[in-house]
């Protein structure tokens, strides 16, 4: 019972130096949460601003519509141009020739 005794002494000690800390604060805040409490409480636009606001972005959006309509006028891409048939011929012919030289050097 001895040992309880003093863990209820020691506890005691603590709640009090806890107590006497958060009076501290306490008067802290008292102090100077007043002076920054209201700076951002109450700000409002007034209906005149936000009605500026308001046509101002109007604005903008009229202005970026006028700019997407002047760009929709769409130009037709040129046809890809295509190789004749005989181009193509000319072509794969001349491949299987470099091949065959690759292939005379190699024997």
């Amino acid at each position: 019972m001895k040992n309880v005794g003093r863990i209820v002494k020691l506890l005691r000690k603590e709640h009090d130096r806890l107590a006497r800390q958060i009076k501290g604060i306490d008067a802290a805040l008292e102090a100077f949460g007043t002076a920054y409490e209201k700076s951002n409480r109450d700000r409002r636009i007034s209906p005149a601003g936000r009605a500026r606001i308001a046509a101002a972005q109007r604005a903008r959006w009229a202005k970026s519509r006028t700019k997407a309509n002047q760009t929709q006028k769409v130009v037709a891409n040129p046809k890809k141009r295509t190789l004749s048939t005989t181009a193509r011929r000319k072509i794969a012919a001349a491949q299987r020739a470099r091949w065959a030289k690759v292939k005379a050097a190699k024997k």
